[in-house]
């Protein structure tokens, strides 16, 4: 094995990145060593890349980022029984301590003292990347690579779709980024009846249509936005949605996710508002005896077996929001890319052995 490998790196405080060699991390006794074959772009890592005040404040450089990713395992400590060098893997990034009460009465999903890596250490903007062999997934080799390679956010999607009841249930999809996106193909693929996705960007809302939605609404507060309310009262019989799945985390999106949701009804929040949201507690909560579920990461390791065997039955096509394939060198297009609101998700090869699309 050679001594050093491409990386994308955020070498110093300030916007952008580097593309340089690095050394192969070293790993320990019950660590895996992972050749990463495909990697997927995140709004995480624009953040990092455009160094904002959340990433100054989170952020310690250096550090490769990058917490997405599928590959091969190379080579595993000598405590690891799990896998084995050959293994098709991917991992839940984020690594919970097991001490703290979330920890030990079975919520390591929101974990006290939860690490992230590729945020807090270094992650899969590379050609190698070390897990601990506790988050390492073995995959079904059936599944695709590409696929793979964005179990991370599909993740967020199932544990937000799959909160509450969700077959023969109506549906809005407030969002449709990548996870909002996910979020229409596996209420579709659960059952759900009738699903509206509210989106202010038009190519969003293409995609969202390809993905399954039945309405694709766009709830700007303009005179080219559509009456979102008057639409889904009229297609759910005066009474509102079972079901809000707010993913933008946008405070007149939730207000209005709110506003459509029935009397009775379930609001899963995995958006995360940039600051404090008011909003009308008697009115659209209490009066209305709505569920309101905050929704963090992934439960570990339930959401992952829900996802395989979602994945496994085939009826989750998620092809159309993968709009970028780029070699891993070209990380700064795919930020620009993903800034200009006309990309979902981009794919990142560190070998280049995909075309660029």
């Amino acid at each position: 094995m050679p001594e050093t490998m491409q990386a994308i790196v955020k070498s110093h405080p300030g916007r952008g990145v580097e593309v340089r060699d690095a050394p192969i991390p070293s790993y320990g006794a019950t660590d895996v060593l992972v050749r990463v074959e495909a990697a997927s772009v995140c709004g995480t890592d624009l953040h990092i890349y455009e160094w904002d005040n959340w990433a100054q404040s989170r952020i310690k450089t250096p550090l490769i980022p990058g917490h997405e990713f599928c590959g091969v395992v190379a080579e595993v400590g000598r405590d690891v029984t799990a896998v084995k060098a050959g293994d098709f893997v991917s991992a839940e990034m984020h690594v919970a301590c097991g001490r703290c009460l979330q920890c030990r009465i079975g919520e390591a999903h929101i974990c006290q003292n939860v690490k992230i890596i590729g945020v807090d250490a270094d992650g899969a903007f590379a050609e190698y990347v070390v897990i601990p062999e506790s988050n390492i997934w073995e995959l079904d080799p059936s599944i695709p690579r590409e696929y793979a390679s964005i179990l991370d956010p599909l993740g967020n999607a199932v544990h937000t779709v799959l909160a509450g009841e969700i077959a023969a249930r109506s549906v809005a999809v407030a969002g449709c980024g990548p996870i909002g996106l996910f979020a229409i193909a596996v209420a579709r693929a659960c059952g759900a009846s009738t699903i509206f996705a509210l989106e202010v960007n038009k190519h969003r809302r293409e995609l969202a249509q390809g993905m399954g939605a039945d309405f694709a609404l766009d709830p700007s507060n303009n005179d080219l936005g559509d009456d979102v309310a008057g639409i889904v009262r009229k297609r759910t019989g005066g009474n509102g949605v079972d079901v809000v799945l707010e993913m933008s985390g946008h405070p007149d999106a939730i207000r209005l996710g709110l506003e459509i949701l029935r009397t009775g009804g379930r609001i899963s929040l995995l958006g995360i508002p940039s600051r404090p949201v008011e909003l009308d507690l008697a009115r659209d909560i209490i009066f209305k005896g709505a569920v309101v579920q905050g929704i963090n990461g992934r439960k570990m390791y339930e959401t992952w077996y829900q996802m395989e065997a979602l994945l496994k039955t085939g009826r989750l096509d998620l092809s159309p929001v993968i709009t970028h394939r780029l070699p891993m060198r070209e990380f700064a297009r795919g930020m620009e890319l993903l800034k200009s609101g006309e990309a979902s998700k981009i794919l990142l090869y560190p070998k280049g052995r995909e075309a660029a699309i």
